[in-house]
């Protein structure tokens, strides 16, 4: 954690970017507008995505809300202002968690780093949600005292039935760095002490979801920027909340992803922002980021050029139908 362009991506392989229809020149990216192509019944249920920053989202399906990796505590570990801190200690906002995350009743966690999981164990005990992750996830929650009623470990390939929503599990991976490496590998096993610090929370294995209110559209959600292509066939999702890649060495990863997601009708890049900040529009991105939107903008536009991308906002309603 040197390199203040690239000591981050090292570290961490975790996703970058946005994307509209043409790459803007602003310190920061507009985004397009609210609504985009998908398959919906009108008898279905009103549903509305706001993302939270990261890759994390907030669905409201009627009168049910659904969250995924919400990380809206946001505090600084040195990751975008180097030097970075593994000891960083970790912690929670409850203001501003209690003013966004809504009463869930479920919980999807892609993996268990920490701007993914921190927040989490703190939203199930307040709101009595379930959480749904790997079993490093569900070994967590119990560190932090949630009741195994409220834990769902899953492994990829179930298909959950909540009544206005299904949601599919998908195996998946986390993103790789230039060291073809990341950062906090590993998993638990067990129940380990409660997590005092952001390493204490490690990637624990990484699962992607596809949630379809009833009516549709169907959403696929990533939190990091690889995947296991054989498992991704025939989910075929209309919109992709897709985490750019921070680098290249996962082969061809635009072309293959698009490719085995049958093409999206709309990609919503995710985890491009800089999240210690706050939860303010217009987003922050770094220079480096910024960069490489341009590589992934050339190469959905290339591989999906009929493929709307949608650069999200902080906390804004968005539609698909």
């Amino acid at each position: 954690m040197t390199d203040s362009r690239l000591g981050r991506r090292r570290l961490l392989g975790t996703a970058v970017g946005a994307a509209v229809a043409t790459v803007a020149t602003d310190s920061v990216l507009p985004s397009t507008a609210p609504a985009a192509p998908g398959r919906r019944d009108p008898g279905g249920p009103a549903v509305t995505y706001r993302w939270l920053g990261t890759s994390g989202w907030r669905v409201d399906i009627g009168g049910k809300t659904v969250l995924v990796d919400p990380y809206l505590s946001r505090f600084g570990t040195g990751l975008f202002e180097p030097p970075f801190d593994p000891a960083t200690r970790l912690t929670v906002d409850p203001r501003r968690v209690a003013e966004h995350a809504g009463t869930p009743q479920t919980i999807l966690v892609t993996h268990t780093h920490w701007d993914h999981y921190n927040d989490v164990p703190h939203i199930a005990g307040q709101s009595g949600a379930r959480v749904f992750g790997t079993l490093t996830a569900y070994h967590l929650g119990l560190a932090y005292g949630l009741p195994t009623a409220q834990l769902s470990p899953v492994r990829g390939g179930e298909v959950l039935d909540f009544g206005d929503y299904t949601v599919e599990v998908v195996a998946s991976l986390h993103s790789r760095n230039a060291s073809y490496s990341m950062a906090f590998p590993g998993v638990r096993a067990a129940v380990p002490p409660r997590p005092e610090t952001i390493a204490d929370l490690p990637e624990g294995d990484t699962l992607a979801f596809q949630l379809t209110p009833r009516g549709g559209p169907s959403v696929f959600f990533m939190g990091a920027s690889d995947f296991a292509e054989r498992n991704l066939a025939g989910l075929a999702p209309d919109v992709a909340m897709v985490a750019v890649p921070n680098t290249d060495v996962t082969h061809e990863y635009v072309p293959r992803l698009l490719g085995a997601l049958d093409r999206p009708a709309t990609v919503v890049p995710v985890h491009w922002d800089n999240f210690e900040t706050e939860l303010e529009n217009p987003p922050p991105v770094t220079p480096g980021d910024r960069e490489r939107l341009d590589i992934f903008v050339a190469a959905v536009r290339r591989v999906a050029p009929r493929t709307r991308i949608l650069l999200p906002r902080y906390l804004t309603p968005y539609t698909f139908g």
